[in-house]
């Protein structure tokens, strides 16, 4: 085991073993090829030096079947090393459906997270043993990568963007956490933990002391107070789509094309309406960029997710009602 030696950290995750193990093969591939390129240049170095008595009459020209040896096994290994990169690769991009959620954002220089449940954490993050936790993370500044190495897991977190991550710790305990992207001047300060818990535990802890709104609730007092409800109400007279059930569906825009309601879409949005209007509505949305912070934005998608099922969004007013205007 790669954990048991002092220079790698544990395997805390489901998927560190896999990739130790791809790992390793590439050490031991190397370590293979390397002697042994190593000792065909000694051999020939020494059977062939200037004054040995090696045969040198006809030497071969050329030779086909050789040739097609060494050109179709290190192809064969090469295709072979990139499938099992390839498959851990889609397995650590593709978080299962029924993840724990968290919410991050990256700031010079600390680690802001939310739990669904309204918990709050700076530079520590608890989770359970034995469950898929999903971090949805962003910056407000720079670059920033999360980096946990007991779990395997690294992404990098960019301003105006939203990337993904998900482990499933297996072994109980406190393992570091690093941001692994130069971001400043403290970025050697900008560390943390993840507590992995029992699951009992863990309850007991998200249960405790809950102060804060849920990331849902907060969106939703953010989406009123900024005035959103005016227009996205569910009524027959708003003056913008309707966001019930939107978050998931396509939803069709001005132009003929289509996009899919996801956190990138909701973002871009809220942030410059035009980019992304949507059919049968006029442009009539103004931009909030910069008048939102990337904890409101996390807390307005959040909103938006928690919305019941409605009519298909971006649908084409009928014949009898006016365009109207509308952004998301």
């Amino acid at each position: 085991m790669l954990s048991d030696l002092p220079l790698f950290p544990k395997q805390a995750s489901s998927m560190a073993w896999q990739v130790d193990a791809l790992y390793l093969f590439l050490v031991a591939l190397s370590a293979v090829m390397s002697l042994l390129i190593a000792g065909l240049l000694l051999t020939f170095a020494v059977r062939y030096r200037a004054k040995s008595r090696a045969d040198r009459s006809n030497a071969p020209e050329g030779n086909n079947t050789l040739e097609m040896i060494w050109t179709l096994i290190p192809l064969g290994i090469v295709m072979f090393i990139f499938t099992w990169g390839a498959g851990l690769y889609f397995h650590m991009a593709r978080p299962p459906e029924d993840t724990m959620d968290v919410l991050v954002v990256g700031k010079r220089w600390m680690w802001k997270l939310q739990h669904l449940s309204g918990r709050r954490e700076i530079n520590e993050l608890h989770v359970p043993v034995g469950r898929a936790v999903k971090l949805t993370m962003t910056s407000e500044d720079v670059i920033h990568s999360f980096f946990v190495p007991a779990f395997r897991v690294k992404m990098d977190v960019l301003p105006g963007r939203y990337s993904t991550v998900w482990f499933k710790p297996t072994r109980p305990g406190t393992y570091h956490l690093f941001c692994a992207e130069y971001c400043g001047t403290k970025h050697s300060q900008m560390i943390g933990s993840v507590v992995v818990m029992q699951p009992d535990d863990f309850q007991a802890w998200l249960g405790g002391d809950v102060s804060d709104l849920t990331p849902a609730q907060a969106g939703e007092r953010l989406f009123n107070s900024l005035g959103c409800i005016t227009c996205h109400n569910p009524g027959s007279g708003a003056r913008g789509p309707a966001l019930t059930g939107l978050f998931g569906r396509q939803v069709r825009l001005a132009g003929g094309s289509a996009a899919t309601a996801d956190e990138i879409y909701l973002r871009q949005s809220i942030e410059d309406p035009r980019a992304m209007q949507v059919e049968g509505f006029e442009p009539l949305m103004p931009t909030y960029r910069g008048m939102i912070s990337e904890e409101g934005m996390l807390q307005i998608i959040e909103y938006i997710k928690t919305l019941g099922p409605g009519p298909s969004a971006g649908a084409a007013p009928s014949a009898a009602q006016p365009a109207r205007g509308g952004g998301s």
